[in-house]
């Protein structure tokens, strides 16, 4: 018995190893599988993660084509509104806006890339706060800009024609140089004209304004005469008026060029077109009752004056602008074509009508040319001339008898008063310098911003 004691020793003791041995095998086994869970667990949390900046970097993205389409309109409006701030303010020198110059970058696009970026961004300048009316001075019929886009400007204007003439005729024959024998007509006509007008106009997008125009007339004719085939010794006065509304006229405007690069101008194109609302010289009726003398056709003057010219007309034309310190020089080109009448018929002889068949007044061409200079902050002065050649008047498809070409030429000054940032006063003067032109012309024009 006590032999075997050392034998039952060692198997007790191998066996102990083997159940050692298992227990470790087992427990190693255990922590495996516990590291495989776990780094499972954390491709998991890293896919998890991926998927969320993903979808972070889609958003800004998003909100950095949102920013560059910001960006892209405000360097449009930054364009248009620094080509206005350089007409708008008087003594300024001009400046033209080129790609890549660094500018201040406006308060909403910084807070934008503050959020996005830890270093803003140079995009451009800020619209004005309030749009400013143009100092220089408006003389031409065309204004010198275009409305910003939304921004509605009312206008009320008055303007004052005056134009005389003069006309001899002689009829008799010559004994001796300077006698003359027989009848004198010595005719005098002078030409009072008041329009006044209320002109609209609206900014349909940066670069494109409306404009509606009604105009209300009232004329003065005085003619002072000494008829022939009369013999008389005494002066004759003829007297007529008339008053009402005038045609209608609507535009559109367009900004072609902008002026960008230097030493180029800012380009306008504008359509214009007029309507024959207003009583024409066919609807008034002509003088040949109170003036008619003998076998004389009388004076064939209206007895009612018209306020309306009786054509349809179509009037294209090109606006130039050309900043250059401490002037802008402006100009521009039209053409005017006025629509045919078919079977027109004007009022004679006390209410009996005179059939004239189809008329088609001559078409018009125009330049005119200027320029404007800041006096101060807030008034401006303006200098120009423009000049209209008038074609000849067709009547059955043949040019009518002593109808000519006739040139219109008229030397225009204007000043200009900005009376706040929403209101301004305009006032010009013209003087006529060919003989069929008025001898003056004054207009006054206050627009309103809104």
């Amino acid at each position: 018995m006590e032999t075997n004691r050392p034998l039952k020793a060692l198997v007790l003791l191998a066996y102990s190893s083997m159940a050692w041995t298992g227990a470790v095998a087992q427990s190693q086994g255990t922590t495996a599988a516990r590291n495989t869970q776990t780094t499972a667990k954390r491709v998991e949390a890293l896919q998890k993660q991926l998927a969320d900046q993903g979808r972070e970097i889609e958003a800004l993205r998003k909100q950095a084509s949102e920013q560059e389409a910001r960006f892209r309109e405000l360097q449009d409006r930054m364009v248009t509104q620094e080509a206005r701030e350089t007409l708008l303010a008087p003594g300024s020198k001009p400046q033209v806006i080129t790609p890549g110059t660094p500018t201040r970058i406006p308060t909403e696009t910084a807070q934008s890339a503050e959020d996005t970026s830890t270093t803003p961004v140079r995009v451009g300048v800020a619209p004005a706060a309030e749009v400013e009316a143009p100092p220089v001075a408006q003389i031409f019929s065309e204004p010198s800009i275009l409305t910003p886009k939304g921004t509605f400007v009312l206008e009320p204007s008055l303007q004052y024609i005056y134009s005389s003439s003069n006309r001899v005729a002689l009829v008799g024959y010559t004994v001796i140089p300077a006698i003359l024998i027989g009848l004198v007509d010595v005719r005098e006509f002078k030409n009072n004209t008041f329009i006044s007008a209320l002109t609209t106009r609206w900014g349909a997008t940066n670069r494109m304004e409306l404009e509606l125009k009604v105009p209300y007339v009232n004329r003065s004719d005085n003619m002072i005469s000494r008829e022939i085939f009369t013999g008389s010794a005494f002066d004759n006065v003829f007297n007529t008026h008339g008053k009402g509304i005038g045609d209608v006229e609507a535009a559109i405007r367009y900004q072609i060029a902008d002026g960008r690069d230097n030493n180029k101008p800012y380009v306008v194109g504008a359509l214009r077109f007029k309507a024959r609302n207003g009583k024409d010289p066919f609807e008034v009726p002509v003088d040949c009752v109170t003036r008619c003398v003998g076998n004389a056709t009388g004076t064939a003057l209206p007895l009612e004056l018209p306020v309306g010219s009786g054509f349809y007309s179509l009037q294209p034309s090109l606006t130039f602008l050309l900043p250059s310190d401490p002037a802008v020089f402006f100009g521009g080109l039209s053409y005017t074509y006025n629509f045919a009448r078919n079977d027109v018929s004007r009022t004679v002889l006390n209410g009996q009508t005179e059939f004239l068949g189809d008329v088609k007044p001559g078409d018009v061409f125009g330049m005119n040319l200027g320029m404007g200079l800041a006096i101060n902050e807030r008034s401006s002065f303006s200098l120009g001339m423009e000049l209209y050649s008038v074609g000849r008047t067709k009547q059955n498809d043949q040019y009518v008898i002593g109808s000519v070409r006739t040139q219109l030429a008229s030397l225009l000054l204007g000043y200009s008063y900005r009376y706040s940032d929403k209101t301004l006063l305009n006032v010009s003067v013209g003087a006529g310098l060919t003989r069929d032109t008025p001898d003056l012309q004054l207009t006054v024009r206050v627009p309103f911003t809104f």
